[in-house]
């Protein structure tokens, strides 16, 4: 019998590997936080599957999402970025990921981790949703709302309320996978 899952991953393998292994799953190491948060940075305006596609790519654009390094780019380093065909090539996203890592850093110190810091919104613990329907599934929440003013505050680019709810999703804050799916029971077990 064919596994139900949510409706957004279709049939693409790379989608239904994302789907079933990564998406919503609690995420809580920085590094992997950093990832995603740039990828969703570069998402914004385009399909997930567009920037699954040039995950690897990203990945060697960008040093490994080593966000250490990145904060240290310099205009000739970005320049570079924007040349490579391999990755989303917006002068503003690839800015937005070096300035981005420089607020990381930052809230790292001051929370000793962003892992600390992005967990804190939900008290440590994922919110399990139930939903039936992709109706049903917001694209953004006051918490998001929330989340997204402290962001930009703390001088985060490209952290609209959207892009950090499809974070949240992602990384496991939020288990947005439908009741019917069967990942909505399987990431509910993990904290």
């Amino acid at each position: 019998m064919k596994k139900q899952r949510c409706w957004w991953c279709g049939e693409d393998p790379l989608y239904v590997t994302y789907h079933d292994e990564e998406w919503g799953v609690p995420v809580r190491d920085d590094a992997k936080l950093f990832e995603f948060l740039t990828l969703e940075t570069f998402q914004a305006g385009l399909s997930w599957i567009t920037i699954l596609r040039k995950r690897e790519n990203f990945r060697k654009a960008f040093d490994e999402f080593n966000y250490q390094k990145i904060a240290t780019y310099s205009e000739a380093k970005i320049e570079q970025l924007l040349q490579d065909p391999g990755i989303i090539r917006n002068k503003l996203k690839v800015r937005a990921t070096v300035s981005n890592a420089k607020a990381y850093l930052e809230v790292q110190k001051e929370f000793g981790s962003f892992s600390n810091y992005i967990w804190s919104f939900t008290e440590g613990v994922p919110i399990q949703n139930s939903f039936k329907s992709k109706e049903e599934v917001p694209v953004n929440t006051p918490l998001s709302d929330r989340i997204s003013a402290d962001l930009k505050k703390r001088g985060f680019k490209f952290v609209g309320s959207t892009v950090v709810y499809a974070h949240m999703q992602a990384t496991g804050m939020v288990n947005d996978h439908l009741t019917g799916c069967f990942r909505h029971s399987e990431v509910q077990k993990i904290r």
